[in-house]
Parts: structure tokens; C-alpha cells; sequence
């Protein structure tokens, strides 16, 4: 893989982990019945998970190597879950996307973080 490649490669893991900093931070402090009062916060969040989708998606078709080399990470259910959000946006589940959130994100930033430091 030329260092390009690998940048580039990077450069999506990078956006993937900032788009969970910020979809966790966004509702850190939070209760769910907060979060599901808030629009603004919910917009946030959606359009975080729909930027970790993208990235995960791009990975998986410029690098599917990596994928295979890395299948504890979900990359089919990010692929879905953006695609779901991008594209049924009026039938988005609210509890759905906060138990994302709360439950799944912080497993999988410590996953990506881990991954991006051992470049």
C-alpha cells in the first residue's frame, strides 16, 4: 500500500473517531428522555453516525484488506445504520440511535483509538 493509501486510510479513521467524540459528547450528561426531547441534539448525533457510516464505508470499498484484517469492528452495521439515516430520515428510532450512543460507541472509540495509535 502506497503512503498515500495509508493516509488516506487513516484520514477516515480519524473522521470515524471524531464523529463518535462528538456524538458522545453531545449528549454527555445526559438522560434519554432529554435526548429525545432534543431535536438539535438529535440532529447532531444523526449526522455523526451518518459521517462514522460514510467512513466506514469508504474503508470498506477502497480497503476491504482492512476490514477483513480488523472484523471485530462493525462494519456493516455502520454501513446500514448510515444508510438507514441518510436515506429513511423520517422513520429514523430515536431509541435506537441513543442506545448507539450509550451502548456502542464507547467500545468501539476504544477500538478505533487503539488501531489509529498503532499507525
Amino acid at each position: 500500500m502506497s503512503e498515500a493509501d495509508n493516509s488516506r486510510k487513516f484520514d477516515y479513521l480519524d473522521h470515524m473517531a471524531e464523529a463518535i467524540a462528538l456524538a458522545r459528547s453531545f449528549t454527555e450528561g445526559m438522560a434519554k428522555p432529554d435526548f429525545l426531547a432534543d431535536r438539535k441534539t438529535q440532529q447532531a448525533v444523526i449526522l455523526n453516525l451518518i459521517v462514522l457510516g460514510e467512513a466506514a464505508s469508504k474503508i470498506a470499498l477502497e480497503f476491504p484488506e482492512f476490514t477483513m484484517a480488523h472484523p471485530a469492528l462493525p462494519w456493516q452495521q455502520m454501513r446500514g445504520m448510515r444508510n438507514r439515516m441518510a436515506h429513511g430520515y423520517f422513520d429514523i428510532d430515536l431509541d435506537v440511535v441513543w442506545e448507539t450512543v450509550q451502548a456502542s460507541l464507547p467500545a468501539l472509540q476504544n477500538q478505533l483509538l487503539a488501531i489509529i495509535e498503532s499507525r
